[in-house]
């Protein structure tokens, strides 16, 4: 019987495993709604609501689960916007995610959801700091804001 990875043994492995998560893009007449990031290696960046696929999970389940996880609502998924890469993680040894990045919107609509300054906000256009750099190319490349 083989014995359960160490957590130093995990986080090696992990660090150098692409690991597939999911962008939550909602967009509403408000803008794009971004999330501060409260904990970890990211704490203090604004940031599409975002999270990793769980094992057997469909895409679009793990859209609806971070969407609850992350801002705390339901959505409604539009479309495939694209995916996201992120060397910038990578650089900074983290890891390697790959975003899958999907158009969403709010039910009810977006004008029921209050933002929380400083943690959720509406945004037409970007923060110039403080985002994740492949965030902001890839939702000015996408039209969704300037």
């Amino acid at each position: 019987m083989t014995r359960p990875l160490s957590p130093g043994e995990y986080q090696e492995i992990f660090r150098k495993v692409p690991r597939l998560t999911v962008e939550v893009v909602v967009c509403s007449e408000r803008g794009v709604l971004l999330a501060r990031r409260t904990s970890g290696p990211c704490r203090g960046l604004w940031n599409l609501p975002g999270g990793t696929v769980r094992f057997a999970e469909l895409l679009t389940d793990a859209v609806h689960r971070v969407a609850r996880d992350e801002i705390g609502v339901d959505i409604l998924i539009d479309d495939f916007v694209g995916y996201i890469e992120y060397p910038s993680h990578a650089r900074q040894g983290l890891d390697w995610p790959v975003g899958m990045a999907f158009r969403t919107h709010l039910v009810p609509p977006a004008d029921a959801l209050p933002t929380v300054p400083d943690r959720l906000e509406w945004f037409k256009r970007l923060p110039d700091d403080r985002m994740h750099d492949e965030q902001k190319t890839f939702l000015q490349m996408h039209g969704l804001v300037r």
